[in-house]
């Protein structure tokens, strides 16, 4: 896994294989991540192509822990989509929206009054363990070869199956009425914007998701990541310098 010094890697480090951390901005997508990085090392490393991959999306409103794979490493990429992963975030009661996030306007609006912390943490509770989840309509999941989020922007539903998922764990952080604070440690394929509609549901209220933050993908954590306006201009900065070597270091004698 890369972290700093950057210049101590050469051009066939990078393409036999490597990790870089990142923490992803808000409004960017995972995409946008990936271009930005591969454009960089293709300047870098004066190479036409170079494998530059994520271990996981991230929705445009979230921020947080992307795992870059590059070269050879993107190999890898399934086998990192398996990981557990943690988040924190907020959840807006009261509201629902058609995106179960900030994305999309409020769609209902539910009484949220009769909510208390004692209310959260018994009905939480509810929500640990091996479940089903129905994954929501605003997803990359695709449908006879099409995104789900292309069709739910033109206002067409496709009825979905449950999905075996794994809450580890469910923490309330805090509670600002109608703002509700939390961590989740979940397995692959758990999508938390689900998780806070039916939440929302299960408290006899709505709930969207209203920020998203995503700390742990397995061993890999987000105190570890570059943020992105850093790596990129240390990448550049290489650049001008030519302190990338086309060949690796030889083996240290020690």
């Amino acid at each position: 896994m890369i972290k700093e010094p950057l210049k101590d890697l050469s051009t066939a480090e990078f393409l036999a294989g490597e990790l870089i951390l990142v923490d992803k901005p808000e409004s960017w997508t995972s995409f946008d991540v990936v271009n930005k990085i591969r454009f960089a090392l293709k300047g870098l490393l004066g190479i036409k192509k170079i494998k530059v991959g994520h271990s996981g999306t991230l929705d445009p409103k979230a921020t947080g822990l992307l795992v870059i794979c590059i070269g050879k490493m993107t190999k890898k990429i399934e086998q990192l989509q398996g990981l557990d992963k943690e988040y924190t975030g907020t959840l807006r009661l009261g509201a629902t929206t058609p995106s179960y996030d900030a994305e999309s306007d409020i769609d209902q609006e539910y009484p949220w009054e009769h909510i208390d912390l004692e209310l959260l943490e018994n009905t939480r509770d509810q929500f640990l363990g091996e479940q089903k989840q129905i994954p929501p309509m605003f997803s990359a999941i695709k449908v006879d070869g099409q995104p789900l989020y292309k069709l739910a922007r033109k206002g067409q539903t496709r009825e979905l199956k449950a999905r075996d998922i794994k809450i580890h764990n469910f923490e309330i952080n805090g509670f600002d009425a109608p703002e509700v604070s939390f961590t989740v440690h979940c397995s692959k394929g758990t999508y938390i914007r689900s998780l806070a509609f039916d939440f929302g549901k299960a408290l006899d209220s709505g709930a969207y998701l209203s920020s998203l933050r995503r700390t742990e993908i397995g061993p890999y954590s987000l105190s570890d990541a570059w943020v992105l306006d850093d790596l990129i201009r240390s990448l550049e900065k290489l650049k001008m310098e030519g302190s990338i070597p086309n060949e690796p270091p030889p083996p240290s004698s020690q």
